[in-house]
């Protein structure tokens, strides 16, 4: 298992796919964090194509996806409770 950080830019930044990409997002893992907007973090056992790939279906042609696979290193700042212990329990 990996952890991938998914970024995303919506064009416009609300409508359908909106809704379904976010819904589709931490079904790609076992574990998920969503506490910046347009970033997730999801714990994973695919490859970083195999999950764009489930995503595209949820995307617009003007729409952006990255995802890259996490390496070690991470720092954060400003976050607590939930969205700072899955930060600490998975990176």
């Amino acid at each position: 298992m990996a952890v991938f950080v998914i970024g995303y830019d919506l064009h416009p930044s609300k409508g359908e796919t909106y809704d379904d990409l976010l819904k589709a997002i931490p079904k790609v893992g076992t574990s998920s964090w969503h506490c910046i907007d347009s970033t997730w973090l999801v714990v994973s056992d695919k490859t970083a194509a195999e999950i764009r790939n489930e995503l595209k279906a949820h995307l617009l042609p003007d729409d952006q996806l990255l995802v890259v696979k996490y390496g070690k290193g991470a720092a954060w700042f400003g976050f607590a409770g939930k969205c700072n212990q899955w930060l600490v329990d998975n990176l």
